[in-house]
């Protein structure tokens, strides 16, 4: 028997547009929560790239920063700098419980990954501690994952990799030496799941890459094959 559920639930969300129709955070234009005039203006990242940490690097080699970084994160790879726009989204979609806004910026992510690909078979949320989850509610990154797991095609493990230290948050670090501490064995895996598996971690944001590469250590302890992050934006 066929379900009715995914009928009902899509009927749900057209009446639910029609009553209170979206508008886009930046100019008001009623239709989209993020316009497609508004997505020609986000401010993309170009190539070339750190092979590593994605930032722009005019040689296309290894930054400065990453010739000495013992990194156990394969890459980093992220279509826009958090200015803006951009910044304001993932704001509303992380503090502002804006939760809607996972899907258009899962499809933006979707986007890049089409034209530039990431290697991964399977996307991994980076996790909150359980503290920090009962306080916001959700997890940000998870939404993400969810929205680009569909879009993609591609499954989403959200339960194997756990957050087991709580640390202030990452933004409150001065330094690119205190982050990498301040996540430092902040992260392990339940179980070897994710064994011989190419693993894409999916977050909002990377700012120093401290916070994704501690969860790539995490997974490759646990025999993961690969470990790539991809953020919606990042801090250049």
């Amino acid at each position: 028997m066929v379900s009715l559920l995914p009928q009902a639930a899509k009927l749900g969300e057209i009446a639910l547009n029609l009553l209170f129709p979206q508008r886009c955070i930046e100019c008001g234009q009623e239709g989209a929560l993020i316009c497609s005039s508004c997505v020609t203006l986000l401010p993309r990242i170009m190539p070339p790239l750190c092979p590593r940490c994605g930032r722009p690097q005019p040689s296309g080699i290894l930054c400065s920063s990453c010739v000495s970084w013992q990194a156990e994160i394969d890459g980093i790879r992220s279509p826009f700098r958090f200015v803006g726009l951009v910044r304001q989204a993932i704001h509303q979609l992380k503090y502002g419980n804006l939760r809607a806004l996972a899907a258009p910026l899962a499809r933006l992510l979707n986007d890049y990954v089409v034209t530039k690909p990431v290697p991964g078979e399977v996307l991994v949320p980076v996790p909150l501690h359980r503290k920090r989850l009962r306080e916001r509610g959700y997890n940000q990154s998870s939404l993400l994952a969810r929205e680009l797991g569909k879009l993609a095609n591609l499954p989403v493990n959200d339960n194997c990799l756990i957050r087991q230290r709580l640390a202030p948050p990452q933004a409150r670090t001065s330094t690119v030496e205190e982050r990498h501490k301040n996540v430092a064995d902040a992260f392990v895996t339940r179980d070897q799941r994710l064994r011989d598996k190419q693993v894409v971690l999916i977050d909002d944001v990377a700012t120093s890459g401290a916070t994704l590469n501690a969860c790539a250590t995490a997974l490759k302890a646990a025999g993961a094959a690969s470990v790539w992050g991809l953020t919606l934006a990042r801090e250049i």
